[in-house]
């Protein structure tokens, strides 16, 4: 039997629209125009009729205004979950303009069905031959996608496409990060879920004087979760509705996104540090994916909860053999407060809502003139937060310093934490077998309902920043007739929305595959064998027979129960990781990816870590031993491998038995000996060879830089760049879709050849966390880039020029992306037409120094910014902006000569002795040098094609400075202080060793400096070689259009002698 099941209002929707005229729409005198021979027919679909009658701007949209009859004769099938009243009138709507039918059918079975319809549908990330491809589209959870993610459209270009109608960066950041894999945006939201608290007015005033004199303090609506817990407690077994019969305190529905929503205020504290995503969360370890259950901020939030429980529905409810369920408890009016998800709470406080107690049950007498019986509130938070820097994580006051995005009222530091349960309702497309014309229908319905007020839309909530505004809570007051609901959400959402940068503090839901089990295996852990189970049973804490009888937080008995019902979720958990594809261990790589978390980390990089750690238990749980070699590791990691297995690098002792063996039976020794030296001889060959192999792996990764990208050219429009008003962070314009990307050199080679120019701003930082606090550097790029435009007789409206600037168009939260970024500079620097050195008069915000061109000069990455562009541009487009209104001023002639010398200049890493870090910002500028030094020198040797006298004259003039400070420009090794294990070491590491002297061996026997594409090696070929004339300014240097931009499977080596270890060389 099939788990689908279409129901009527499909077919009901279809016939309603099948003809689109009828005499009421139009005129008699458009009558005659409408069918006369020159009405516009388009499979059935009159264009004639849809213009003069505005089909497509219906709910005064614009979307759809000129696309009347586009997607005629289209059939949509669409798969969604639950029904609404919605839905009939818009797709009747939506076929009136555009001519689609959008064929609707709901899984049988409901949203408990929905994740198992889009997997089947879809198809699996591991097999891409799964899948039915019956439909088109889908509404989606953000739980549920990320099985099948890659069957899902990528939606970012058409994101970016319809920008100023989707507003994606207006969508609050939870919703946006529960939609997003893989890199890639797969479902547009039009809803979101969270958690939030409501309490009911009307008894707040009945027992405001009560509460007074009984408890002296004030009855007020709870900051904290302890102040809710203890108000049900104190307020349960009061007479609200006079029948004679005690009722009850906050009402629930017993599950595991309600008690999440404890657990988040004291376990997510502060979710980003410099180096982004801390991978504080509610579930699991981001090291070790050990259940976040074995603390006592886990044991707390239980402990509130159990309360809660205790005073609620759940006391009477469970115990009466039926299903403890807000829905059918806040209705009667005997729930003081309730806390829901937001649509249900809105049906719970509005007058008539489905679940709203009628007036006969409410206590409406006690209302002031302006009040409302139903208020929502913020879902309370925690004074008290878990200490992440501490082994077992202990429970610490909150204060200002720790809690970073907490409030402070009534003296009290609260740390505040919205779960965002599941995501909220999203709109997905089938990527993989639906047909092109289905995608561009779908497309167009999912972005006119994107602009449509949201109660049109089909399950659709608040979930946008700009519906916090006041017109819009105006328009929700207008059609709530409530003003103090419309304003009661507004507080809400305004709070839980907050970007991070702006105080935001969301816990997002657990988004990685096997979602539904984990959740399985708490609700069973959590509900049915321990709060809510007998206390007859093993685990169970509640009375049937009594409620108020049940077993009570600080007993022994809760404490022993406590510990088995830890044990069990603990084995229930194991059990889950067991059955999914790849284990623990993949899931726990999963898991980092959807909380983003830096470093990017591959599995095997998560095992070796643990051992270097040494977290053994991790290491075994994680089953680490078939993901690494300890052999392996032994050269690197000694110490750690012989902690975790003794013996593990104990030399082969074969030669030592055999010398022994020998003293005995003199016979043998010889040939132990021999053999002993035999061994020596092959290691000492080995070792040779994976010498050799690394530098030609250094020298290959150099020249494919040259002609790849390694992280694609983002660039920010002029025009978008002088009215920004201050430097802006990367991530703030990927997300508002400001930044061009460019992914390949060919694209950089077009893009200039179709008129564009590119501007490099070099500055130097004058911050430690921002780049230019005072904006003076700012100001100086601005007005550098419009002086430059002027002098060019470019356009001065900036379209056609195009900034770079490190801030901006390098990844700043993800240390993964960043270091590709920083392996492509060579080729960033090198493709700009124009190269601005921005070194204003300016104070270092945190030093108090005085920061100019000088210390600009000191920087080594400043240093390494002008090489990389003046080795293959020359100086003819390099200019300085100091700033004070002054000119934009070239540089001279010999300006590169004291650049050259990069590795003399300072390096933070360096300062703060790479605590934390695995190696020096020296070596990562190895590869992107030596390139451009072996390009530099090719020219020389073969003469700059294409080129002028005047160009080789450059050419010569850098090999010769060069070459008379080789040591100094290209150092063969560095003094590098690094601590490991809390000792500070002090260490002789290659930087570029021999590999100057490698590459010109190479060039001057005539042994190529082209790239092949297939293989991405470097080619012995000579006959082809790079023509060198530049796309700016003069006629220097350039990885011009003739050479061939191609791809390649990155090595995987991990960067120590500039592309590798030794070790990694050696084979056994």
């Amino acid at each position: 039997m099939t788990i689908f099941h279409r129901w009527a209002i499909a077919a009901a929707a279809i016939l309603a629209i099948t003809n689109p005229v009828s005499s009421q729409d139009v005129s008699k005198e458009q009558c005659d125009e409408l069918y006369s021979a020159d009405a516009v027919v388009s499979s059935g679909c009159n264009v004639t009729a849809c213009e003069l009658n505005g089909y497509c701007t219906v709910h005064d949209s614009t979307y759809l205004e000129g696309k009347c009859c586009e997607h005629a004769g289209v059939n949509v099938n669409l798969l969604a979950f639950e029904p609404a009243g919605e839905w009939a009138p818009r797709l009747a709507e939506f076929k009136k303009c555009t001519g689609a039918n959008v064929l609707l059918t709901y899984v049988e079975g409901g949203e408990d069905n929905m994740a198992k319809a889009l997997l089947e549908d879809v198809g699996s990330n591991d097999d891409p031959n799964s899948g039915q491809g019956i439909y088109d589209a889908y509404i989606v959870q953000g739980p549920w996608i990320p099985a099948a993610y890659l069957g899902l459209k990528g939606l970012n270009d058409l994101i970016k496409a319809n920008e100023q109608v989707i507003q994606f960066g207006d969508i609050n950041s939870a919703s946006r990060a529960a939609i997003t894999y893989g890199g890639s945006v797969r479902a547009l939201p039009l809803d979101s879920d969270n958690i939030a608290a409501g309490y009911r007015q009307d008894l707040m005033n009945k027992y405001q004087s009560w509460y007074q004199e009984t408890y002296n303090e004030p009855l007020r609506p709870p900051n904290t979760i302890e102040e809710m817990v203890t108000i049900s407690e104190r307020i349960n077994g009061q007479d609200h509705d006079g029948d004679g019969e005690p009722d009850w305190g906050f009402c629930l529905t017993p599950q595991t996104n309600y008690f999440q929503a404890f657990l988040a205020p004291i376990f997510t504290v502060d979710q980003e540090d410099e180096n982004g995503s801390t991978g504080q969360n509610i579930f699991f370890d981001t090291d070790t994916f050990a259940p976040l259950i074995h603390n006592p901020g886990y044991k707390k939030a239980v402990e509130y909860y159990w309360r809660y429980i205790l005073a609620s529905n759940c006391q009477t409810q469970t115990a009466e053999g039926v299903k403890c369920d807000r829905k059918t408890a806040f209705p009667t009016g005997k729930c003081f407060g309730v806390i829901s998800m937001p649509g249900t709470m809105t049906n719970m406080l509005k007058e008539g809502g489905k679940y709203a107690p009628s007036p006969e049950n409410r206590q409406d007498q006690y209302l002031k003139e302006g009040e409302w019986f139903g208020r929502r509130i913020v879902f309370p938070g925690s004074t008290e937060v878990l200490d992440w820097k501490k082994k077992d994580y202990p429970l610490m006051k909150c204060t200002e310093k720790s809690c970073p995005t907490a409030r402070t009222i009534g003296g009290e530091v609260i740390n505040f934490s919205p779960f965002f349960s599941e995501g909220g309702e999203a709109y997905a497309i089938n990527g993989k077998q639906s047909k092109q014309t289905a995608v561009n229908a779908a497309w167009d319905l999912m972005v006119w309902f994107s602009q449509l007020s949201v109660n049109l839309v089909p399950l659709a909530g608040t979930y946008r920043k700009s519906q916090t505004k006041p017109e819009a809570m105006e328009a929700l007051a207008k059609i709530w007739n409530n003003t103090v609901m419309a304003e009661d959400l507004n507080a809400v959402i305004t709070e839980y929305f907050k970007e991070p940068s702006e105080g935001g503090n969301p816990t997002q839901d657990f988004f990685v595959v096997g979602f539904s089990d984990y959740n399985d295996a708490l609700h069973t852990s959590l509900h049915k064998e321990f709060l809510l189970a007998s206390t007859d049973t093993e685990l169970g804490l509640f009375n049937m027979t009594d409620p108020s009888n049940s077993i009570k937080v600080g007993t022994p008995e809760f404490e022993e129960r406590y510990e088995k019902f830890i044990a069990k979720l603990q084995q229930r958990y194991d059990e889950v990781n067991s059955r999914m594809t790849g284990g623990a261990l993949q899931q726990l790589y999963n898991w980092r990816e959807a909380l983003d978390m830096e470093p990017k980390k591959t599995m095997d990089e998560i095992c070796i870590d643990l051992l270097m750690a040494e977290v053994h238990d991790a290491f075994d749980r994680l089953d680490c031993i078939k993901r690494v070699n300890l052999s392996e590791l032994c050269q690197s990691m000694k110490e750690e491998v012989e902690a975790y297995q003794p013996g593990a690098c104990a030399e082969d002792n074969s030669t030592i038995i055999a010398a022994v063996f020998g003293g005995v039976i003199g016979a043998f020794l010889l040939g132990g000996l021999a053999y002993l030296t035999y061994r020596r001889y092959k290691s000492y060959l080995r070792i040779r060879m994976a010498h050799e192999q690394l530098m030609e792996a250094t020298i290959n990764e150099s020249i494919r830089a040259l002609h790849q990208l390694d992280y694609p050219l983002h660039l920010v429009r002029g025009d978008e760049f002088v009215v920004e008003g201050k430097l802006v962070r990367h991530e703030v314009l990927r997300n508002t879709h400001k930044l061009t990307v460019l992914d390949s050199l060919a694209d950089v080679d077009s893009f200039i050849a179709a008129g564009k120019h590119i501007v490099f701003f070099s500055h130097q930082w004058t911050s430690f966390t921002v780049p230019d606090p005072s904006n003076s550097q700012y100001e100086a790029m601005r007005v550098s880039l419009r002086e430059l435009a002027k002098s060019n007789g470019w356009d001065e409206s900036l379209k056609d020029v195009f900034v770079w600037v490190d801030y901006s168009c390098i990844p700043q939260a993800n240390p993964s992306t960043q270091n590709l970024a920083i392996r492509s500079l060579a080729a960033y620097a090198s493709s700009a037409t124009y190269f601005i050195i921005v070194a204003p008069d300016t104070k270092h915000a945190d030093l108090d120094d005085k920061c100019d061109l000088t210390t600009y000069q000191l920087r080594m990455w400043c240093r390494a910014e002008q090489v990389c562009h003046s080795m293959r541009n020359g100086t003819e487009g390099m200019y300085l902006a100091l700033g004070d209104g002054g000119d934009l001023v070239p540089v001279e002639t010999d300006f590169f000569q004291e650049s050259l010398h990069v590795f003399d200049g300072q390096l933070t890493c360096c300062r703060l002795e790479h605590k934390g870090m695995s190696a020096c910002d020296r070596q990562s500028l190895v590869v992107p040098l030596l390139g451009l030094y072996g390009e530099l020198y090719r020219a020389a040797v073969e003469g700059v094609k294409g080129g002028t006298a005047e160009s080789l004259s450059s050419v010569k003039a850098f090999l010769d400075e060069i070459q008379k400070h080789q040591d100094s420009v290209f150092p063969p090794t560095f003094q590098r202080v690094i601590w490991r294990k809390n000792k500070k070491v002090t260490e002789e590491v290659m930087l570029f060793g021999d590999l100057i002297e490698r590459m010109k061996h190479r060039i001057d026997h005539g042994q190529g400096f082209s790239y092949e594409e297939d293989t991405g090696t470097a080619s012995t070929k000579t006959e082809v070689s790079t023509p060198f004339i530049r796309h700016g300014a003069s006629d220097f240097l350039r990885h011009g259009s003739s050479v061939r931009h191609g791809s390649i499977a990155k090595n995987n080596i991990t960067v120590e002698t500039a592309v590798g270890k030794l070790e990694d060389h050696i084979e056994e």
